[in-house]
């Protein structure tokens, strides 16, 4: 049956693929920027892989276990719809994720995740939520901690984006927290990291625009311009100008 799982998803996501245009692919690829060098990507909307994967899921009945299989092998994919339907197939049994599942994830995430869409997407519409339940506090400061310490670029954004979703569904934030995590993440000069932490000061505006103001003044000399420029974006112009004045 997990052969049967698979190969219908696979062919379900050939069969719908948009008729893009050689501009619009190339475009695409730009900007999803694989590091991988035989990667493929279709065009779906992530809606039109949702889609998919709720018919797939209610046609045939498995497991836990068997939805393990089935996400492994779609994840080990050069094709990044592969990924998503893989990750997205396992969330149909979330009721099921218990601590194992991060462990599960940041070997996947490590050895397969290659581009900034499949991690970010994973964190917000996966772990991050499955952290941000009140029970889950200290696996998920656990899991930051450990994830932010990773030799693995995508693990290390991970850990940002997996706190971005927490601070979301919180509406809340400790500043201090915030800023150890920005203070480590300052040692890795990757662009993908810098835009981590551009976005996570830039969703905590959304809740506390003064503190993050006062932070990013208090900064803004030795911030890289790339997560000045990200992280004010929600602050008024003035506040902004004034952020990104040399």
């Amino acid at each position: 049956m997990i052969e049967k799982i698979i190969k219908e998803i696979i062919g379900e996501l050939k069969n719908t693929a948009p008729k893009l245009t050689p501009e619009e692919f190339a475009r695409r690829n730009r900007i999803i920027n694989s590091d991988n060098p035989n990667f493929v990507g279709y065009g779906h909307k992530i809606s039109e892989i949702e889609h998919i994967i709720k018919l797939t899921h209610d046609k045939y009945q498995c497991n836990y276990e068997d939805a393990l299989k089935v996400f492994k092998t779609l994840v080990s994919s050069n094709v990044l719809e592969q990924k998503f339907a893989g990750v997205f197939f396992l969330n149909r049994f979330k009721k099921d994720f218990n601590q194992e599942i991060i462990d599960i994830f940041e070997r996947q995430i490590a050895k397969y995740c290659d581009t900034w869409a499949f991690c970010d997407s994973t964190c917000i519409r996966i772990i991050g939520p499955f952290l941000g339940k009140k029970h889950n506090n200290l696996l998920a400061e656990k899991t930051i901690e450990t994830w932010s310490n990773s030799e693995n670029l995508w693990i290390r954004r991970s850990s940002m984006v997996i706190l971005i979703k927490i601070i979301m569904i919180n509406r809340d934030f400790r500043m201090n927290y915030v800023s150890a995590l920005v203070e480590k993440m300052l040692h890795h000069q990757e662009d993908y990291i810098n835009k981590g932490i551009g976005w996570l000061l830039k969703t905590c505006s959304n809740y506390k625009p003064d503190v993050i103001y006062e932070y990013l003044m208090h900064n803004k000399t030795r911030f890289p311009r790339l997560i000045l420029r990200y992280a004010s974006e929600k602050l008024s112009k003035e506040r902004r100008k004034s952020i990104l004045e040399k």
